[in-house]
C-alpha cells in the first residue's frame, strides 16, 4: 500500500514509518524539513498552508494512487504561529481535505481530546476529532496516554531532569493523579494494523498499556532508572495554582498552564478494547525505563 506519513519525523512518525516499511508498504514521509525518514521518501509541507498541502499530496501521487494517510503532527507547548490552533485543528482541516476520498484515514490524537476542555491543548485535538468524523473518510482515531520509548520527551527528558536537577523532587499536590503510559511499538503496530482491518474503520481506540501508575510512582520509577535517592517533596495545589501562571512568563518554564492542567487530569483508559482488536504487544515501562534514562543526554 502506498501511505502518506505527517509529522513524520517526529518520535511517533519514525516509529509508524519504520513499520509500515518493514511490512512492505511504499510510504511518503511529510515534515517541515522534507528530510528521508528510515528509507522513507521525504516531502517538504507546511501543513497550516492548504496550498503547501495539497503540492505535498500531489507529489506523493505521481503516477501512483493513496492508499492511505497517517495523520501524527502535533505540538505540546506552543511557540510563535505554531499555536494549538493551527497545528491541530487546521494542519487536520487541510489533510482531510486533500485525503483522497478513497483512502484510509489515521489520526493521532491524545486522551483527554474534548472541545470544552479548559486545557487548549486537549480542546484542539477534540476539535480535530470533530473534524475527523464529518469526513467522510474511513477513518480511525488513536488517543495515547504517555508514550514511551528511546527517544521519548517525557520520560528521557521532562521528568529525568525532574529527578536528577533539584535538591528534592518536587509532587504535585498528593501525586496520586493516574498514567497508564504506552510503548512507542504498541502504537506503532496499532497503526500498522489498523490500514488493513475493516473493524477499525469508524473506530476511535485508547492507546494505553498494562499498567496503571500514580504520579508519585513515576518519580519514584525514575529515580530508580537514573540511580539516584532523593526526597520527593509533596507541593501542595494552592502553590501550584500561583506559581503555574507565574512560569508563564519565563521563556521556557518548567510547566506551562496547559501542562499543569492535564497533569491534574491524569492521564489512563481501558487497554483492552485496542489491545484485543489490533494485537498490541502491551510492553511495561519498567521493562524498558532504564534504557531510555541511559539513551538520552
Amino acid at each position: 500500500m502506498n501511505i502518506l506519513v505527517t509529522g513524520a519525523t517526529g518520535f511517533v512518525g519514525r516509529a509508524v514509518v519504520t513499520k509500515l516499511l518493514a511490512l512492505g508498504h511504499t510510504v511518503f514521509a511529510v515534515s517541515r524539513s522534507g528530510t528521508d525518514v528510515a528509507g522513507a521518501k521525504g516531502i517538504a509541507a507546511d501543513l497550516t498552508n492548504l496550498g503547501s498541502v495539497q503540492r505535498a499530496f500531489g507529489a506523493a501521487q505521481v503516477g501512483v494512487a493513496l492508499g492511505a494517510v497517517v495523520h501524527l503532527i502535533g505540538i505540546i507547548t506552543e511557540k510563535g504561529a505554531q499555536t494549538f490552533q493551527a497545528v491541530h485543528v487546521e494542519a487536520t482541516r487541510n489533510v482531510l481535505a486533500s485525503t483522497p476520498r478513497e483512502a484510509r484515514y489515521l489520526h493521532m490524537s491524545a486522551l483527554g481530546a474534548d472541545p470544552a476542555s479548559l486545557s487548549g491543548y486537549s480542546r484542539s485535538k477534540g476539535e480535530a476529532e470533530g473534524l475527523v468524523r464529518q469526513s467522510g473518510l474511513a477513518w480511525t482515531i488513536f488517543r495515547p496516554s504517555l508514550i514511551f520509548g528511546l527517544g521519548d520527551d517525557f520520560f528521557g527528558s521532562t521528568l529525568k531532569q525532574l529527578v536528577s536537577l533539584p535538591p528534592v523532587v518536587p509532587q504535585i499536590g498528593d501525586g496520586l493523579f493516574p498514567f497508564r503510559p504506552v510503548s512507542i511499538r504498541d502504537v506503532a503496530t496499532a497503526f500498522a494494523e489498523a490500514l488493513t482491518l475493516p473493524q477499525a474503520t469508524g473506530q476511535a481506540y485508547t492507546l494505553t498499556g498494562p499498567q496503571e501508575y500514580t504520579f508519585r510512582q513515576l518519580l519514584e520509577l525514575e529515580l530508580k532508572a537514573v540511580g539516584k535517592n532523593k526526597p520527593i517533596v509533596s507541593v501542595p495545589l494552592f502553590l501550584m495554582n500561583l506559581a503555574v501562571p507565574l512560569m508563564g512568563v519565563l521563556p521556557n518554564p518548567p510547566i506551562t498552564k496547559d501542562q499543569y492542567l492535564m497533569l491534574k487530569a491524569g492521564n489512563t483508559g481501558d487497554p483492552e478494547p485496542a489491545r484485543t482488536a489490533l494485537s498490541l504487544p502491551m510492553d511495561r515501562l519498567e521493562d524498558h525505563l532504564s534504557e531510555i534514562v541511559r539513551a538520552s543526554k
